[in-house]
């Protein structure tokens, strides 16, 4: 009986995981990214790297008051002003603002329409910055791992949660497939075909399986209200925002009054909040700026807390007076916060940080073995038929071909997006989609490539590729900006962001570039080994 259920299990471990496995690679990839996002957005637009790059001794008070100084300026009448402060791994000021939108506006025009409202400036000297380039960053590549792109996010996020689903399969039935799961973790057996693919399966598995686990669980559940909808109607009808009112607790967004009155000063409460928490606020948002029914709303840094959702304190922005702290919330949204904060790992410290993007390497790596395994496997079946001068099969083909395009094609799709960053003009328009546009053309093209010829040949072309193109980032970066990797270095804590990212994206080239000389180099032992060691009895076959 056991026996039977452990063959059931390794049939559905197979299928569930080689069904979405191409998906999920775009997926970890994109997810791995995220945990850098606000440096690779930095990396992304080299004209703030030299102001932000100057030691700040500015209190959040004084750069609140520089913000709002702005903004009295620029948007008086705005719905809404955002402000982020400077801290560990945002060194400058960022401000933006809303408008009330205008009619028959499409939601790409409003969005386009944000984009443009708002600046940045030098926290020491008040100044704005060089305007940064039009890019999406980092936050691209943490849209792309959920939402997709070229679709209705609802659409992409369907897909990637049945992507998800079948993962949370595979990974179950994995483990109770293997029955020396921990034991092969320690057993690696090199040059062994298709064992030694099981071992880097087994190994990259088991090493994060926690991780791989909590990731994918967590994933689901942070959109549990759209893939499980059939609760919430049942108790509310139609009335889906009175479900989201009673579950989310956030503060009633008053409507303006429509009288002026005066913005009360930021700084006492920014002093207030950092006595009630023990340190500063790093985001502060103003609703309804210069009205009487004003609203100030401080929002504690993350990183003190697993739950992803802030602790705020809301304050009249005409009297100053503190109007309510962070509401109690109901054991649902807790539970909910705390798994959804695991997922984004907002609480992680630096070191933590990094063990989370190894482990997403790990799982990057977990899925692509397991996609070449099958191959290997399949591919035995038809040895004899090869020896003989046949060919594999349609479903063995379009499997290599499929994994060619999505493990070796999608370094190139992203080091071609980082390039683009560098080599689109600033000023052209529609910049941030442009640079998307390079991503997913770059990726079409290495997909499309390797259906046409799908051999070992093809998969050392994208690997070479993607090595050069990866560790010649660096190489982009000191060209394009002064920033190269000898001076952001040895900079301060921005600059060295930007070298650390220059650092990873060499190390995966060097990656990519070993993986394509092992190809090459196991590929001439071959050749050698099937030489007759007498020319004169080549067969015409062995000749061909």
């Amino acid at each position: 009986m056991k026996e039977g259920l452990r063959q059931s299990m390794a049939w559905v471990h197979t299928w569930s995981g080689l069904l979405v496995c191409w998906l999920l690679l775009l997926v970890f990839m994109g997810g791995t990214a995220a945990y850098y996002k606000h440096e690779i957005t930095f990396w992304m637009k080299p004209e703030l790297h030299k102001a932000a790059d100057a030691p700040s001794r500015v209190t959040p008070a004084e750069s609140a008051a520089l913000a709002v100084r702005e903004l009295q300026q620029r948007a008086p009448k705005a719905n809404a002003w955002f402000l982020d402060l400077p801290h560990e791994r945002n060194p400058l000021i960022y401000a933006s603002w809303t408008n009330p939108p205008k009619k028959g506006m499409t939601r790409e025009e409003r969005r386009a329409a944000f984009r443009t409202q708002n600046f940045t400036l030098d926290p020491m000297t008040g100044e704005h910055t060089a305007a940064p380039r039009d890019t999406r960053g980092g936050e691209f590549l943490y849209r792309l791992h959920f939402d997709l792109y070229y679709m209705s996010a609802i659409w992409g996020r369907w897909i990637v949660g049945i992507a998800a689903m079948f993962m949370l399969v595979a990974i179950v039935s994995g483990v109770i497939t293997h029955k020396r799961i921990f034991k092969d973790f320690f057993t690696f057996r090199p040059k062994k075909g298709q064992r030694s693919w099981l071992d880097a399966h087994n190994a990259t598995a088991v090493l994060a399986l926690p991780f791989h686990l909590m990731i994918t669980y967590t994933g689901l559940v942070t959109l549990m209200f759209m893939y499980m909808p059939s609760p919430t109607k049942a108790l509310y009808g139609t009335e889906q925002n009175a479900m989201f009112a009673d579950v989310f607790p956030n503060a009633e967004r008053v409507k303006p009054a429509r009288e002026f009155a005066p913005l009360a000063d930021i700084a006492p409460m920014l002093l207030q909040a950092e006595r009630a928490w023990g340190q500063a606020p790093t985001r502060v948002v103003v609703t309804n700026p210069n009205d009487a029914n004003a609203r100030i709303e401080l929002h504690r840094p993350s990183g003190q807390q697993l739950s992803n959702i802030e602790p705020t304190m809301t304050f009249d922005g005409a009297s100053g007076a503190l109007l309510s702290g962070a509401k109690p919330m109901s054991t649902t949204l807790d539970a909910r916060a705390a798994i959804y904060g695991l997922h984004v790992a907002h609480f992680a410290d630096p070191l933590l940080r990094a063990l989370f993007f190894v482990c997403g390497l790990a799982g990057t790596a977990m899925v692509a073995t397991g996609a070449l395994l099958w191959g290997v496997k399949e591919r035995q079946k038809y040895a004899k038929a090869i020896a003989q001068g046949g060919k594999v099969g349609f479903g063995v083909r379009l499997v290599d071909a499929l994994n060619i395009g999505a493990i070796a094609g999608l370094p190139i799709a992203f080091a071609v997006y980082f390039w683009a960053n560098r080599l689109l003009p600033v000023e052209i328009a529609q910049r941030t989609n442009l640079e998307a546009n390079c991503f997913f053309i770059a990726w079409g093209l290495a997909a499309l490539l390797a259906q046409i010829r799908p051999t070992r040949a093809m998969w050392r072309f994208q690997l070479t590729l993607g090595a050069v193109l990866l560790a010649g980032i660096p190489v982009l970066n000191a060209l394009t900006t002064d920033t190269h990797l000898g001076v952001s270095l040895f900079g301060g804590p921005a600059l060295r962001a930007v070298a650390g990212f220059d650092i990873v994206v060499l190390l995966l080239g060097l990656l990519l570039g070993w993986a394509a000389w092992w190809l090459g180099r196991k590929a001439k032992k071959q050749a050698a080994a099937r030489q007759p060691a007498n020319p004169a009895q080549t067969t015409p076959l062995e000749a061909a």
